[in-house]
């Protein structure tokens, strides 16, 4: 699938503006850390962007939320990879446990963009331009900062091979350059 097509699907299944922002995110995430890992930049990417699909369709219904996306991929012909990765970034919906770096990726890329956007908002510009990695890290403590994200998914940048703070450089970084697509 190419990213137009991809696109259009987004727009198709998700109306939120902040959803779709957020899979835009995840997106640059997931090409930044594909980079980083030696994988494939657009394979990790759609990861990215389609992973929440189905979050309107389920009413982010934690233990249904990803299989109607995955549904949904497997009748356009993605790629049954993908398909696993999106389906278990969220493991409640799942029928098994995360267990490729593909996995792991998405489950801490798409989950790291949430704690680094609410970051970014308690700035006085709201601009990813002003944050600073060691500031992510600082919130990753802070149990009641940003409490529905959760911190046991992004330490699964260690079953990466990423250090925390490495993870957050990367993908702050992967943020900032779209920063302008985020209006932040």
């Amino acid at each position: 699938m190419k990213r137009d097509d991809a696109l259009e699907l987004l727009h198709r299944y998700v109306a939120n503006p902040n959803l779709r922002k957020h899979c835009y995110a995840s997106e640059a995430v997931m090409c930044a850390l594909a980079k980083r890992l030696g994988e494939d930049p657009q394979r990790w990417g759609l990861a990215g962007l389609l992973h929440d699909l189905d979050v309107e369709l389920v009413n982010a219904a934690p233990e249904i939320h990803g299989r109607e996306t995955a549904r949904i991929l497997l009748e356009y012909g993605l790629d049954e990879e993908i398909v696993e990765a999106v389906l278990l970034h969220n493991e409640q919906a799942a029928d098994r446990p995360r267990t490729t770096v593909f996995h792991h990726a998405l489950a801490a890329g798409e989950t790291i963009t949430g704690l680094i956007t609410a970051t970014a908002l308690v700035y006085p510009d709201k601009k990813l331009a002003s944050v600073k990695p060691r500031s992510v890290e600082k919130r990753m403590k802070e149990k009641n900062f940003a409490a529905s994200v959760n911190r046991d998914h992004i330490m699964e940048c260690e079953k990466i091979g990423l250090s925390l703070g490495e993870f957050i450089e990367i993908c702050l970084e992967a943020m900032r350059s779209i920063s302008d697509v985020l209006e932040m």
